[in-house]
């Protein structure tokens, strides 16, 4: 597992409203973060079993319809590094207790087998120590763009990236208030800013501190 801090930096992001390109701050404090591996953006490693970036694509499970069986065993092997990186996140950052949430997907609506990353962290929540299950704190409520995606258009309906869409698109619950937060998503990459607006949706709505944790962390975008 791997720790790096996300900054707060001006982005460029397009406004929603004008379509204009405009620069903005989606997060106004320094985060500490953890990731467990590298991702590769490209070179074929999501076709690989066993990676991290097989993993990761397979449980998005937006293009590719997999089988139940593959998608059980992404389940497990996604299980296993929660399993491992979750506990010793507890123990770097000194807090007794970490509340646990989730990234929501991009679009309001999936199936069962498109929500097999929340559900996995969920049942992997349940049964550690020091954590409370807080994965249906954030629930989008608004399609927004399919980021992964956009660059083909295929993204879908909705807006990309903008300062404030967590809170514009999602319902984040009360619940929140004066917790420390451990929110975790499949995948980061620099520059997208959906995390950084989710963590400081977070802050906004009262959380008492928030924590990131990505399986993945981009290190290059191409074509997956």
């Amino acid at each position: 597992m791997n720790s790096f801090t996300i900054q707060p930096e001006m982005s460029w992001f397009t406004n929603p409203t004008t379509q204009a390109r405009q620069q903005g701050l989606f997060l106004k404090q320094p985060i500490q973060a953890f990731c467990h591996a590298d991702y590769s953006g490209g070179g074929g490693q999501w076709k690989i079993q066993g990676t991290i970036e097989n993993v990761i694509c397979t449980l998005k499970n937006d293009i590719t319809p997999y089988t139940s069986s593959v998608l059980q065993n992404a389940s497990r092997q996604l299980a296993n590094i929660l399993i491992g990186d979750l506990p010793q996140i507890l123990r770097q950052t000194g807090k007794s207790n970490l509340t646990v949430c989730v990234i929501p997907r991009a679009k309001a609506n999936h199936n069962a087998d498109q929500l097999l990353f929340k559900a996995t962290v969920s049942d992997v929540v349940n049964r550690l120590n020091g954590f409370n299950n807080g994965t249906n704190y954030i629930i989008r409520h608004t399609d927004t763009i399919t980021t992964h995606r956009a660059r083909w258009g295929h993204g879908g309906n909705g807006a990309m990236p903008y300062p404030g869409i967590t809170k514009n698109t999602c319902r984040i619950s009360d619940e929140v208030r004066d917790k420390d937060i451990l929110l975790i998503d499949d995948l980061y990459t620099k520059s997208v800013n959906i995390d950084e607006d989710a963590i400081q949706a977070l802050l906004d709505t009262g959380a008492k501190s928030v924590v990131f944790y990505a399986v993945g962390n981009t290190i290059f975008r191409n074509a997956l």
